[in-house]
């Protein structure tokens, strides 16, 4: 049983929930339905962290963040997540001139000039052989030619991380998933990639889903122009021309996207299974990307045929059945509602890949969450192919609960943060070894 706070808290929650939900199914004008959806709604942002491109006192935890837009004709929104790579310098390396940090003073921007100064930061003279001058204009962090080098001999994993939020709210730059993912940044030591995907009901399925799809096109696509520009650059040819605005340095001086795991928080995880089955799907037309892992919190799974959790649980905590019930209506297109849609039931037949080439899956379970059972019964499916899936169920936990913004401090929370760390390191280690940290 939950703490009473917890459970006061849990009531207003879905009675602000179920509000917002009737709200959004009252009929929409047709300018709704455009194409370039919307990634947030103003509620869910309040507070939202500004982001933070620099490692300097405002990023206590030493992760920097930066927002992005990859894609120009819809509302994808992305926010990267980078742990301090000299905290490590510092550490293994006794000389003096690698003590300095890779990092401008922070400096306010113009009005106006904040994007522009972005764009022109992506350079192939940060991550290629020859040192370029910092940009004035530019207050975030910017690896230099010697950072590069030294980040060529340690390169960060990739986490491509899909929030929450019954794929009709939620953001990836909210207050909660803000917090998140500078704690998963921090302990696994990997540069997080926060996903902002359309939301519905102005963008139902397929749209977060081939969202998901695009970033790690996307992810791939500036790991190849960041190959192709050091190419040239050795060359002695003229690299800035050859597409250095789109060239983002973060990704291009310290990712390692041959080690990319995918964390979907409950219908993130959907999300993320299906980018999963996609990735399988591409093989090699990904590369360099590898998705080596998933990571699995909660998933937002249901199915005709119902589990005995969701018999005994139907009223839990923070999301019950019915505001589930009512978020699938808006999220799956009209005319198609079914509780064993591909995107709701992950254990309907013919929804390929084989099971036997998923990636090795983490699943996270509630104990008073009533999806669970239908998560575990999936897990159940991996390893009965030899697919490594363990789950971890916690004891007296609610659904979202190391990711809603009042349970973030919770120990349970903490703990489980850093039980997902502990596998994921399974994963992305380079020692070859499942524990090595």
């Amino acid at each position: 049983m939950p703490p009473v706070a917890v459970q006061l808290h849990s009531l207003l929650f879905k009675l602000l929930l179920r509000r917002r939900l009737s709200s959004l199914s009252a009929p929409a004008p047709a300018s709704t339905a455009a194409p370039f959806g919307v990634s947030s709604r103003p509620a869910d942002q309040r507070p939202s962290p500004p982001s933070n491109p620099s490692f300097s006192p405002a990023s206590p935890d030493g992760v920097a963040t930066k927002d992005l837009h990859p894609d120009p004709l819809s509302s994808l929104h992305l926010r990267l997540f980078l742990p301090n790579p000299n905290h490590h310098a510092a550490a293994t390396s006794p000389a003096p001139h690698s003590l300095r940090r890779n990092s401008f003073p922070q400096r306010e921007p113009a009005p106006g000039q904040d994007h522009l100064s972005r764009r022109a930061s992506a350079s192939f003279h940060a991550i290629g052989v020859s040192p370029a001058p910092a940009p004035r204009d530019y207050g975030g962090y910017l690896p230099t030619a010697g950072a590069a080098r030294s980040a060529a001999r340690r390169r960060l994993p990739v986490i491509v991380q899909f929030h929450g939020g019954a794929f009709v709210t939620g953001a990836a730059d909210s207050a909660a998933n803000d917090a998140f993912c500078r704690r998963v940044a921090r302990l696994c030591d990997a540069i997080v990639v926060a996903v902002g995907y359309r939301l519905a009901p102005e963008s139902r399925y397929p749209a977060a889903f081939e969202d998901g799809v695009a970033v790690l096109r996307w992810i791939a696509k500036q790991a190849n122009l960041a190959a192709c520009g050091r190419t040239m650059m050795g060359k002695g040819t003229g690299a800035d021309s050859f597409g250095a605005a789109m060239v983002e340095p973060w990704l291009a001086a310290h990712a390692d996207p041959s080690r990319c795991v995918l964390l979907g928080v409950s219908c993130g995880a959907n999300i993320a299974d299906y980018v999963a089955r996609k990735a399988v799907e591409a093989g090699k037309l990904l590369d360099p990307v590898r998705v080596v892992a998933q990571v699995l919190m909660y998933p937002f799974f249901m199915g005709s045929a119902p589990t005995r959790s969701e018999l005994k649980l139907a009223n839990s905590y923070f999301y019950d059945k019915a505001s589930c019930l009512l978020a699938w209506k808006l999220f799956l297109p009209e005319g198609e509602f079914s509780l064993d849609h591909p995107a709701a039931n992950p254990l309907v037949p013919g929804r390929g890949p084989p099971l036997k080439l998923m990636p090795p899956t983490l699943t996270v379970v509630a104990e008073l969450d009533w999806m669970k059972d239908r998560a575990i019964a999936y897990s159940e499916e991996l390893r009965k192919v030899n697919v490594d899936a363990p789950v971890l169920e916690y004891k007296d936990a609610v659904h979202e609960f190391a990711t809603l913004d009042v349970l973030l401090k919770t120990p349970q929370a903490q703990a489980c943060a850093e039980d997902i760390a502990i596998w994921i390191k399974k994963y992305i280690s380079l020692r070859g070894h499942e524990l090595s940290y």
